[in-house]
């Protein structure tokens, strides 16, 4: 019994008519009459009484018909189904974070991203960018958001933005009202920074070394807010990038003029992993052109 024989017996059940019922299922009549006495020879009952140029069910006809249309409904369904978990896009999402982007960049992002795509059950993981690689390669998250460059051919790289790094001051710091500065004019002031691991130490300690500047470092810590509570405490000054610039903040932040004092933020992938619906929808909400290899 073929799938084709079941749609032919109900249009000539719904028409009363061969030729009506091959012409709504776009086939010759002959093709269709033979279609259905193959059907009815293999069920070993006659489904319909040729009356001239009409037919109507026979009472076996008549109790075949609704099972007839339910196998056909189900398959309508199943079909249904798969088209819709194809174009649907959900499922769980692990993103990694580096501490230094995690407060300032993601949050408005991926709640917007939660209402656009409200299927998508998103995980969060804050880390510093070594552990993050590790977590990549182990497949226990599925993208990273961290500072570019990414040592390595493992990851592929996509740029999100690009921002400028500022010095951060007590409010009675004798620069504190220019509109930038050399770092080497903080010759003299001990510096507060992030702690080793974090990789915006090695760009605030990149800046220095270009202004030739050894900074006498008093205080670290893994996190901005404590730098800038200590700022605004007198206890140095510290460099943080623009976004972590906080006019509430107990302190006041110029800019660095150098013109490489900048950190880029890039979303980073395992190369050669594929894609699910989701990755390539938080990938597009990121503003990221799509990976060249094909979505799953």
């Amino acid at each position: 019994m073929e799938l084709q024989q079941l749609r032919y017996f109900c249009a000539v059940a719904d028409t009363n008519s061969f030729s009506r019922a091959a012409e709504q299922c776009h086939v010759s009549q002959p093709s269709l009459s033979q279609q259905i006495l193959k059907l009815e020879d293999e069920l070993g009952a006659r489904l319909f009484d040729r009356l001239g140029r009409s037919v109507r069910l026979t009472e076996l006809g008549k109790a075949f018909l609704p099972r007839a249309r339910s196998v056909l409904h189900e398959l309508a369904a199943a079909k249904g189904d798969v088209v819709e978990r194809q174009q649907s896009i959900g499922g769980p999402l692990t993103i990694g974070v580096i501490p230094t982007v995690a407060p300032y960049f993601l949050p408005p992002l991926l709640a917007s991203f939660s209402r656009k795509f409200p299927q998508v059950e998103l995980t969060i993981a804050e880390e510093i960018t070594p552990i993050l690689l590790d977590r990549l390669r182990a497949g226990s998250i599925d993208l990273a958001v961290l500072a570019l460059p990414i040592r390595g051919n493992d990851f592929e790289s996509f740029p999100l933005l690009t921002e400028r790094l500022f010095a951060a001051l007590p409010k009675q710091h004798k620069l504190a009202r220019r509109s930038s500065l050399r770092l080497a004019d903080l010759r003299l002031d001990p510096f507060l920074l992030l702690r080793d691991g974090h990789c915006f130490r090695e760009s605030s300690i990149a800046a220095c070394e270009r202004a030739r500047l050894h900074p006498r470092i008093v205080f670290e810590s893994g996190h901005f807010s404590s730098l800038l509570a200590m700022v605004g405490a007198h206890m140095g000054v510290s460099i943080v990038p623009e976004m972590a610039v906080d006019k509430s903040a107990p302190c006041c932040f110029v800019r660095i003029d150098d013109p490489h004092a900048t950190r880029t933020i890039g979303a980073v992938l395992l190369r050669g992993r594929s894609l699910t619906r989701a990755h390539s929808a938080l990938l597009a909400h990121l503003g990221v052109n799509q990976p060249s290899r094909a979505s799953t």
